[in-house]
């Protein structure tokens, strides 16, 4: 319930999510990965049992206010979770026949399976919120006759980018945009490809195209970049997945010409480069020289970006459009120049992911239980945070203060000679509970504090001689640069502060390394004053439902 309550979808992001959170994660600063954060959460989804009982329980106390959500994705999901227990009439339009939206149609089954989705989107309509499902909204006038008091607009990305080579028109049906291969298959509106695959692109949505196109007709699935392979904006968890089931990926490619025969696609030119960096930074693509390289295809499907799509939202609404033709938008309220309208999501500032999509659903739902109350769009509620001691004795903590010394466990895998015969089947099998325990006892423990208070401390040293990473150093005072490099082990990343106290009896501070520290304790089990103590820390941002004090969404 933790997770469903600030990521609303545990089971979809435990599969899917970008993992923004891993590269924080102070275990990569001393091995090459991080904890398994993402994978985690899949552990704690699928081994929940049985947990509607503990969310809101409809029907709620109506409140008089009617809402339109558009768009069934992830931001306009959680704007509905967010507001249906404050007693909102809540109405979620979407031109598909189920909610999720991009979850739905952009990610394939094989990564996340139908009964996962449809169990988390139902716990969020099982609230009472209205669905108008196979309803294309194809005018914002026609919504705002309707008498809404808020509009939320999450439709997302929906444009696939097409790519106008030589050879395109003549190329007819065997040229695919990615957004929109992944969403017919999806729906099952198409069912096979030809034998001879290129996808052209290298994101997560190309990766998502060759993998699908593997499982339904395709044999010889290529990907082709024109940038480097450093350069390429997929996961690298996406890439090892395609390159697991044999797809092979060619990169300083750019395409140059499809190439038709007998008015027939049969295949495409692409040129050599290189890729030169100045002093910026800034990259430039530089033809080699060499030979194009020509690759036969069937079928040939373009994955080199999204763009949003306004074009049902008439211009004389008040809504003011800006740069890209996208929404001009206050960054804090996702309020638009029209204050009755809301934005979220993809549709919001461009494409992003579902967990980012999620945090704007968050703070738009703060933002129209505020604008509909009456009050400033600007008077955000504060952060939840606490601190809290977890010594329970001399040596024990509410804790596991273990630090475990593995590496990252890998995520079993669904062999290929199965997975590759069915699309819906689940390629990753996630950690069983025993696997994901271990995984967690990688974590270094980044939310217990070591907080240090100054008029308990008799300067015994005792911290310092038990410190297993050296990080703790009493010293004279300094300057930052001075002082980091008079420390038992300089600390060396800038990026990380340092811990100082205030001035002791023996005019010495102090100094303790974030940077190594690995939250065991020791110090404050040796400490024979508690001077020091281990304490945990929790935020969490506020959601509109808690507010006004209200825990409604969770029992």
């Amino acid at each position: 319930m933790i997770n469903w309550e600030s990521n609303v979808f545990p089971g979809v992001l435990g599969r899917t999510c970008d993992r923004p959170c891993e590269p924080a994660c102070r275990r990569g600063r001393v091995e090459e990965e991080p904890v398994a954060i993402c994978r985690l959460k899949r552990v704690a989804a699928d081994n929940k049992g049985e947990v509607k009982s503990l969310m809101p329980q409809g029907p709620f106390a109506p409140n008089g206010k009617k809402i339109a959500l558009i768009g069934g994705g992830p931001a306009s999901l959680t704007v509905a979770r967010d507001l249906a227990p404050l007693g909102y009439e809540l109405h979620l339009y979407d031109e598909w026949n189920k909610g999720g939206g991009m979850m739905r149609t952009q990610i394939p089954a094989f990564r996340l399976p139908e009964k996962v989705l449809d169990e988390e989107v139902n716990y969020i309509l099982d609230m009472g919120v209205h669905t108008h499902f196979n309803k294309f909204v194809d005018s914002m006038t026609s919504i705002l006759d309707q008498d809404y008091d808020a509009v939320f607009v999450g439709t997302g990305a929906p444009k696939g980018r097409p790519l106008k080579l030589p050879g395109f028109e003549e190329a007819g049906k065997s040229i695919h945009i990615g957004i929109e291969f992944l969403a017919a298959v999806a729906f099952e509106h198409k069912e096979s490809v030809g034998k001879k695959v290129i996808v052209l692109g290298g994101g997560n949505t190309a990766m998502d195209c060759c993998r699908t196109s593997k499982r339904i007709g395709g044999e010889e699935v290529t990907v082709v970049v024109r940038s480097p392979r450093k350069d390429m904006k997929a996961s690298a968890w996406e890439i090892e997945d395609a390159e697991r089931e044999n797809i092979r990926i060619h990169n300083n490619m750019p395409p140059k010409e499809y190439v038709i025969e007998n008015g027939k696609l049969k295949g495409v030119l692409f040129g050599k480069v290189r890729a030169e960096y100045d002093e910026n930074g800034k990259r430039s693509l530089v033809p080699t020289g060499e030979p194009d390289v020509f690759i036969e295809a069937d079928d040939v499907i373009i994955a080199i970006g999204q763009d949003n799509s306004f074009t049902w939202i008439e211009r004389d609404l008040g809504i003011e459009f800006g740069k890209w033709d996208m929404p001009v938008l206050d960054k804090t309220s996702f309020q638009s120049t029209n204050p009755k309208v809301f934005f979220g999501g993809d549709a919001a500032f461009g494409p992003e992911n579902v967990i980012t999509a999620v945090a704007h659903g968050h703070q738009a739902a703060i933002s129209i239980d505020l604008f509909l109350e009456g009050e400033s769009v600007f008077n955000r509620p504060p952060p939840m945070t606490n601190l809290i001691s977890q010594k329970m004795g001399i040596h024990e903590w509410t804790y596991d203060n273990g630090i475990d010394h593995d590496l990252r466990f890998k995520v079993p895998h669904r062999e290929n000679e199965v997975a590759l015969k069915d699309r819906k089947v689940e390629v990753e099998l996630g950690y069983d509970p025993l696997l994901g325990f271990k995984e967690a006892q990688r974590c270094l423990n980044c939310d217990v504090q070591t907080v240090f208070t100054e008029n308990l401390c008799i300067e015994c040293d005792a911290c310092v001689d038990v410190c297993p990473t050296d990080c703790i150093t009493f010293t004279k005072n300094g300057e930052e640069e001075d002082l980091r490099s008079r420390l038992k082990v300089p600390a060396e990343n800038l990026s990380q502060d340092l811990y100082v106290s205030d001035i002791l009896p023996t005019l010495r501070v102090m100094v303790k390394d974030e940077d190594v520290c690995l939250h065991c304790g020791l110090c404050a089990e040796r400490c024979p004053t508690a001077a020091w103590d281990m304490k945990k820390f929790l935020y969490s941002v506020t959601k509109s439902y808690e507010k006004n004090g209200s825990t409604a969404c969770c029992k």
